[in-house]
């Protein structure tokens, strides 16, 4: 390969396909560039010898931080934030950049992705998302190749959820996304026609924040907090099957909702912020 100057040059070209690989992988746009910076250095150390193929080599190189990365993360998983925490994040130097990310990538398939192995969100990425061969991916993860084509169809049955008819959850999503539409726009008079007069909402220690109450009555209160919070962050998805809400700062799951709708109309929300009942959740993309 030619000299450091031309190295730099067509390392600069590559930056923004590795930048979007780590951070699928990642769901961090602080991860994702040491990710991708550790590649630069790796291959400015070999001055480029023996590569053919730069772009292979570089998403292989990435590849291959990012999976040491996620398990060294699983390996002293935090607790998601607190609510009134979750638009301060150390290291991260652009949160608006990253949250233009996360909304191109998904919130919430961020959120999903965040719940899978390590080796499962890597063959998932690499495959299914950058249509990467499954041979190449096993030497990444250390498989064969048929046991990581497995790991990738097992994340997507985690992404995909069950197969359960769309028209059976269109009812309960209309309200859902009307709800959200209603809540970012801040019209109290939509959500007040979505929300049952006697509308409960449920919450555990964690979800309402700090000394927050564990139930909160009526439609006007709940109308309310929903403006208050703007749900910015907040995205459909389906949890245990049926159509609800997370609210992922980033593509950082913070908290679900659970929705139940009769006759057109919300009455019962709960509110799940705790980091064991979170991982109970089955989680997945609506279509």
């Amino acid at each position: 390969m030619a000299d450091n100057d031309s190295l730099a040059e067509r390392f600069e070209e590559k930056r923004g396909h590795l930048r979007g690989v780590a951070y699928r992988m990642l769901g961090s746009l602080a991860e994702a560039d040491d990710a991708v910076q550790e590649a630069w250095l790796r291959l400015n150390r070999s001055g480029g010898s023996g590569v053919d193929n730069l772009g292979a080599w570089l998403t292989t190189v990435v590849a291959h931080v990012c999976l040491d990365m996620l398990r060294s993360r699983k390996s002293r998983r935090e607790d998601p934030l607190d609510v009134e925490e979750a638009g301060r994040r150390p290291g991260v130097d652009d949160p608006e950049q990253e949250l233009l990310l996360a909304n191109s990538v998904g919130l919430a398939l961020l959120v999903i992705l965040d719940t899978l192995e390590p080796a499962e969100r890597l063959a998932f990425v690499l495959h299914d998302m950058f249509a990467m061969p499954f041979d190449e991916i096993a030497e990444v993860v250390g498989r064969s190749t048929e046991a990581t084509r497995q790991l990738a169809s097992r994340a997507r049955r985690r992404i995909q959820g069950s197969p359960a008819p769309r028209a059976d959850r269109s009812p309960q999503r209309e309200i859902v996304d009307a709800y959200l539409a209603a809540a970012r726009e801040g019209d109290f008079d939509a959500l007040m026609s979505l929300l049952d007069p006697n509308i409960v909402l449920h919450a555990d220690h964690r979800a309402l924040g700090r000394g927050g109450p564990a139930e909160i009555r009526g439609a006007a209160a709940i109308a309310e907090r929903a403006i208050k919070g703007g749900a910015r962050a907040a995205q459909p998805v389906l949890i245990d099957g049926e159509v609800g809400i997370v609210v992922a700062p980033r593509g950082k799951l913070l908290m679900v909702l659970k929705i139940t709708a009769a006759d057109g109309k919300i009455v019962e929300m709960e509110a799940i912020a705790d980091p064991g009942r979170l991982r109970q959740l089955d989680l997945s993309v609506l279509d």
